[in-house]
């Protein structure tokens, strides 16, 4: 019973987690829907990298988590960086 409550409790945190990440996104004028989260930032997004730097800079501060700077080289897509700040709770 305790572990099923904690896993809801992770499950709760990864959903609150989400939101605030796609609201972050949406910010940038990023829709996580579809195909979209999938796009390059640089090459199929259009964005600078000044703006990629500062949207995670964004996404660190609401989420109150640092990614590791030679695993943010490796996140070109929306979804990847998302998958990079779910790996570090999941580390949690």
């Amino acid at each position: 019973m305790v572990i099923k409550g904690l896993k809801l409790l992770k499950m709760n945190q990864q959903y609150s987690q989400l939101k605030k990440a796609v609201e972050v996104f949406h910010s940038y004028g990023i829709s996580l829907s579809g195909s979209r989260k999938n796009d390059h930032f640089i090459e199929k997004l259009k964005m600078d990298p000044v703006f990629v730097n500062g949207l995670i800079f964004e996404l660190e501060y609401h989420l109150q988590q640092q990614l590791q700077e030679e695993k943010i080289r490796n996140a070109s897509t929306p979804k990847e960086l998302i998958a990079l700040f779910l790996e570090i709770q999941q580390d949690n």
